[in-house]
Formats: C-alpha cells, structure tokens, sequence
C-alpha cells in the first residue's frame, strides 16, 4: 500500500443510533450518528416507526389534505374567434359534393389533371410527329 493516500482507519469508532443505543465499529470516521439499528429498525422489533427526515412526512399529509378539499378547476375556455373558424370550416366540409372538393383542390393545384386515354394518344403522336 502507498503511504499517505489512505485516510486515517479508526478500529474502535462509535456508533450512536437516535434511539439512543452505541456500539463500536471500524470505520474512517471516529464517531458515527446514525438513524436507525438492530434495536430500534421495525424489521427487527416488530413495531411500526417513522423515521421523518424534515419533516416530509407531515408535508405530505398536509398536501394529500389540500387535494381532498380543493375545488376542481374549471376548464379554461377557448377563444371564440377560433372556434367559430374551425366550425365554419368543418360545417363546409360535411356540405361540399366530390365534385365540389376536386374542382376546389384543382384550383388551389393540388390535384394533377385528369387526362382521358385518347387524351394522352393524341398526346404522344403530336411528339412523335415533331
């Protein structure tokens, strides 16, 4: 072992649980505070303790306790503007024909147009004759 890089080992260092108990350990500190023990864990004693670091406990309690008793939100509204577009919308939707929705696409472009076969023939024979 490298000397003077290990920190100080003590082989006779307390332990002092809360309940009051104190027993020796080997440990790198000297004295060691502690929560629980063999003495005092519900493990081992067969009664029920909390151990309460804060006060968390109590916090909880207190807010379990607030949303028992809270008044349910309500709900926030939209705005009106909106709602009306996105009805008017809608409602035209649901009253346009196929035949209304293909040539309302086809203006806006977004359909490519629909060619017959003898279309496309006459098509192909005037690009051949060229």
């Amino acid at each position: 072992m490298k000397k003077g890089i290990h920190p100080k080992y003590f082989k006779n260092a307390v332990a002092v649980c809360s309940c009051g108990e104190e027993f020796k350990i080997s440990s790198t500190k000297e004295k060691i505070n502690i929560e629980l023990c063999s003495k005092c864990h519900p493990f081992y004693t067969g009664k029920q303790k909390l151990v309460d670091t804060a006060g968390r406990v109590d916090k909880f309690k207190l807010r379990l306790e607030r949303a028992k008793n809270a008044v349910p939100k309500k709900p926030k509204k939209r705005k009106r503007k909106i709602i009306e577009i996105v009805d008017k919308i809608e409602k035209d939707d649901k009253n346009e024909s196929k035949g209304e929705k293909k040539e309302k696409d086809n203006k806006k472009g977004l359909l490519k147009e629909e060619k017959t076969v003898n279309e496309i023939k006459e098509e192909e024979k005037v690009e051949k004759d060229q």
